[in-house]
C-alpha cells in the first residue's frame, strides 16, 4: 500500500481529497490528511476507510520529519511560506513531494540536492501556477514542431463569479484567498510588447488595462502581472518580441480599485491610528485632503474627476465606505481594513458559483503566413465544488498519481512545462471538464 501524505486541508483541497480518494483503491492508496484543524479534515474524507486526519504543526520539526518518512509521496497545500519547511523535509528524506504552489529561488535550491536523492520536487501543479503552463506548453510545443515562430504571447487567468450569480456593481465576489486580491499587482510589472521593455509601477497598474474577449462569456480587462519576462527562458521562447500575463476583471472594475491603489487603502505596511473609534466614512476621509465644508463623496468626486453619478462612485457608496458605520477593528492595516469590508460585500451567496476563466493569445509566422490563435478556457463552479477546487486541485491529484505510479518520470525541483508531464495531465483533465477552445484565424 502507497501511503499519501497532504499536509493543509484549506479552501482550495476538496476537490484534490475528493480525486485521492475516487483513486484510492484502484491504486492501493492510503491517505493521511494534517491540519491545524481536525474538523475541517473529518468533513473532506466524510468516514472514507482509505483516509484518515491529525492534527499537524509544520513548525515542528520532529514531527514534520516523522510523517515524511512514513510517506511514499507528500503533497504540500499550506500557505506558500511554508512549502519550503516540507520540500527540505522531503529532499532530507528523499521522499516525492509535489505542490499547486510557486517554485520559489528558496526551494530552487534545493534542485541539485534532490536530484542527488533522486527525489522529484514537483512545483506549480495547479491552475495559474499550473495549468497555464500545461495548456501554453502544449501549444508552443506544436507551434515549433510545424516549423513556426512564435512572435506574441499573451495569457490571461481570472478567478470570479459565474455570469448567472453575478450581481453586484463590481462584478466581482472572493474565489479565492481574499488577501491576495487586495494587495495584487504591488511592486512593478514588466513585459516585453513589439521588443520593446515596458514596466509598470502599481501607482499605473490598474489604468493600464487591455480588453480581452470570450466567445463564451463575453468581455473582460485584465491588467498586468508582476513578471511576464521570466516566462521566456521556462516557455523556450527567449527572443519573443510580446509577451505579456495578466488577471482579469470585468470592465469597470479596475478604474474602481484604482481609487484605493491611489489613495493608499491597499497599504499593509503600517498600522492606523484611532482605528477602534473610526468608521468607514472616517477610514477613507483619513486618506483624502482636509476640507470643512466638503463631503468624502465630493472629495473622491473632484481629486479623481469623477461625475456624481459615475459608475465608480456608485461601486463606492454601494461598498460602504461612506456609512457612519463602526469598522469594528482595533489592529490592523488599511489593507486589512479594506479586506473586512470587502469579504462582506463580496462574499458568495449561499448557492452562488464561480468561474476560471483563462486564454491564451499567440500570433506566429508559419509557412510564410501571419496566423493568430486564440486558446480558451472557462470552467464553472457546480453544487459539490468550486472552479477554483477543481482546476487546483485535479491537475495536482493527476500529477501524483502519475508520480507514484512511474508513468511521470521527474527528478529535481520541476514545474509541468514538458511533454511527458503535461499531454498525459491535459488528457485526464478533459474527462472533468477542463479543456480549451482553440481557434486559428
Amino acid at each position: 500500500m502507497k501511503q499519501i501524505l497532504l499536509i493543509g486541508a484549506g479552501l482550495s483541497t476538496g476537490s484534490l481529497i475528493s480525486y485521492l480518494l475516487k483513486n484510492a483503491d484502484a491504486h492501493d492508496w492510503h491517505i493521511r490528511i494534517g491540519d491545524q484543524e481536525l474538523d475541517i479534515i473529518n468533513k473532506k474524507i466524510n468516514g472514507h476507510p482509505r483516509a484518515e486526519g491529525f492534527i499537524l504543526d509544520v513548525n515542528n520539526q520532529e514531527q514534520l520529519y516523522d510523517e515524511v518518512q512514513k510517506a511514499d509521496m507528500v503533497i504540500s497545500m499550506l500557505p506558500a511560506r511554508f512549502h519550503y519547511l516540507v520540500a527540505e523535509a522531503c529532499v532530507a528524506l528523499g521522499k516525492n513531494m509535489a505542490t499547486a504552489s510557486y517554485a520559489t529561488p528558496e526551494i530552487k535550491k534545493l534542485d541539485e540536492k534532490a536530484k542527488e536523492k533522486g527525489v522529484a520536487i514537483m512545483m506549480e501543479l495547479g491552475v495559474d501556477p499550473g495549468i497555464d503552463h500545461m495548456s501554453a506548453m502544449q501549444i508552443i510545443d506544436n507551434i515549433k514542431e510545424q516549423g513556426g515562430k512564435i512572435t506574441l504571447f499573451k495569457s490571461f487567468t481570472g478567478g470570479l463569479v459565474a455570469p448567472k450569480y453575478d450581481n453586484n456593481p463590481w462584478n466581482y465576489k472572493f474565489t479565492w484567498n481574499p488577501r491576495n486580491v487586495v494587495v495584487a499587482g504591488q511592486g512593478v510589472s514588466q513585459f516585453i510588447r513589439n521588443g520593446r521593455y515596458k514596466y509598470i509601477p502599481y501607482t499605473k497598474l490598474f489604468s493600464r488595462t487591455e480588453r480581452v474577449f470570450f466567445d463564451e462569456v463575453g468581455e473582460f480587462e485584465g491588467y498586468a502581472n508582476r513578471d511576464s519576462l521570466s516566462y521566456r527562458k521556462i516557455y523556450g521562447i527567449d527572443d519573443i518580441p510580446t509577451i505579456f500575463r495578466g488577471t482579469l476583471r470585468r470592465p469597470g472594475f479596475c478604474k474602481s480599485w484604482n481609487v484605493f491603489v491611489q489613495l493608499g487603502m491597499t497599504d499593509d505596511t503600517y498600522y492606523i491610528e484611532n482605528l477602534e473609534n473610526m468608521t468607514y466614512r472616517d477610514f477613507i476621509n483619513a486618506y483624502l485632503p482636509y476640507d470643512a465644508t466638503m463631503s468624502a463623496e465630493e472629495k473622491v468626486s473632484k481629486m479623481f474627476d469623477l461625475p456624481e453619478d459615475s459608475s465608480v462612485l456608485y461601486r463606492l457608496r454601494w461598498l460602504g465606505l461612506f456609512e457612519d458605520k463602526k469598522i469594528g477593528l482595533i489592529h490592523a492595516t488599511p489593507a486589512q481594513v479594506l479586506q473586512h469590508l470587502l469579504e462582506k460585500k463580496w462574499a458568495l451567496d449561499e448557492g452562488d458559483k464561480d468561474m476560471l476563466a483563462m486564454q491564451h493569445q499567440f500570433e506566429y509566422e508559419l509557412n510564410g503566413e501571419t496566423k493568430r490563435l486564440k486558446s480558451s478556457l472557462v470552467v464553472y463552479g457546480s453544487d459539490t465544488e468550486t472552479a477554483m477546487s477543481l482546476t487546483v486541485g485535479t491537475p495536482l491529484g493527476i500529477a501524483v498519481k502519475l508520480l507514484l505510479s512511474g508513468e511521470i518520470k521527474a527528478q529535481g525541483v520541476t514545474i509541468p512545462v514538458t511533454k511527458n508531464i503535461y499531454e498525459p495531465i491535459l488528457k485526464e483533465l478533459k474527462e472533468y471538464g477542463i479543456a480549451f477552445n482553440e481557434r486559428i484565424y
